[in-house]
């Protein structure tokens, strides 16, 4: 579906002038950041490319990109996800977002006393780990929250750094992104370690070792209480649980909720011999009718608010108009550094250690030592 919205809008550009035109081409998708790598290496990047947001500014240290040339308007309103900078300058930007939200049912919650929480009254940290020992006490779940340990790889700096973040921790220092020292082994990110590392020894979520299919169809088939996921899964959710179904926002561990931002955009190739028509047709598609048939195609979350206004699931009184606001006001982007695509690897690593029994400090110690380390052998990536 989504090569099909995207052909239309590149039929629409092609058939509005007579300048440019834009062919697609695929890259395999299992590998697609090395195979642009290694296009970028041979020279053969195409003029415009799709990058995961939180890795664009590695592509743009690199030298893959270069800055947009598209007018700022058409970016005006945009949620902040969905637009990607590097060095005050604007580099991707994306038709989409995503937001991760606490599934809950409505009914569940009833019949345990847990308040509904809202935006602005949130569940506390303490109210949130109480709830998850109220709902195990019950003995109806396997475990009372699904977190999704079975999704490694990205998942767990997407879904598990926005509890570090409202904790008062984060993966690096974002004042200078030199260091991670008392970023990640403050005693903020310690309290959070051993929180995390409780969750497990508690048996209120599953381990690592979680089946693809548990974390999958869990909640749907009552494995769980609760359900920390994204929008994309909100459709087959609402098959389910239909309006006993709650899309809740992200508890808040002393610094607000949080919750990930930043999805996939569009940039243009820093050796295109295209640039203008790269960005003119990246403009070209900044509509909100294309947003809104994106949306609709594949459930995304619109990236401003007339989009959600056209679009299907997003407009008010649907189904999932919360996740525009949820990503508006919870979302929060994952560090905005080259050196992300290494710190992102050492979070998934320490995130599993700690969750199978490692010294809390030790591991965060231990992860702090390397990105610190893989910061120094890049002369500090670039940052002004």
């Amino acid at each position: 579906m989504e090569r099909t919205v995207l052909t239309k809008i590149v039929d629409d550009f092609n058939a509005s002038q007579s300048d440019w035109r834009v062919m697609i081409e695929q890259f395999p998708q299992a590998a697609y950041n090395d195979s642009v790598v290694a296009a970028a290496l041979s020279g053969e990047l195409p003029d415009i490319l799709d990058v995961d947001g939180p890795i664009m500014p590695n592509w743009a240290w690199a030298g893959y990109l270069a800055p947009l040339t598209i007018d700022p308007d058409v970016i005006e309103g945009s949620l902040p996800g969905v637009i990607g900078t590097w060095n005050d300058k604007i580099y991707s930007v994306g038709f989409w977002d995503a937001a991760l939200a606490m599934f809950a049912r409505k009914s569940v919650l009833e019949a345990n006393g847990i308040r509904v929480p809202t935006l602005d009254e949130p569940w506390t940290g303490e109210e949130f780990d109480e709830i998850l020992v109220t709902l195990k006490d019950t003995g109806e779940y396997d475990y009372p929250l699904n977190i999704g340990m079975a999704d490694k790889g990205e998942w767990y700096p997407y879904a598990f750094l926005p509890y570090l973040w409202s904790s008062g921790g984060d993966l690096v220092d974002r004042e200078t992104y030199q260091t991670a020292e008392e970023a990640l082994n403050s005693d903020a990110a310690i309290k959070w370690g051993e929180w995390w590392q409780s969750l497990f020894e508690r048996d209120l979520v599953p381990g690592p070792s979680q089946s693809l299919a548990d974390h999958q169809n869990g909640f749907a088939e009552g494995k769980y209480a609760l359900n920390w996921t994204g929008n994309w899964l909100a459709l087959s959710s609402l098959e389910t649980y239909g309006d006993d179904l709650l899309f809740l926002p992200a508890p808040d561990f002393g610094e607000g909720g949080k919750i990930g931002a930043g999805s996939w955009q569009f940039a243009v190739s820093a050796t295109s011999a295209h640039q203008d028509g790269a960005n003119a047709f990246i403009e070209f598609a900044l509509k909100d009718e294309y947003f809104a048939t994106f949306s609709d195609g594949i459930g995304p979350i619109p990236p401003t608010r007339e989009a959600a206004a056209m679009s299907e699931y997003y407009a008010a009184g649907a189904p999932m108009e919360v996740f525009y606001e949820l990503s508006g006001r919870q979302g929060t982007l994952r560090p905005v550094t080259p050196g992300y695509v290494v710190q992102s690897l050492v979070f998934q690593k320490v995130i599993a250690d700690i969750a199978n029994g490692a010294n809390v400090v030790t591991a965060l110690d231990t992860a702090v030592d390397e990105i610190n380390a893989d910061i120094q052998n890049n002369a500090g990536y670039g940052h002004n």
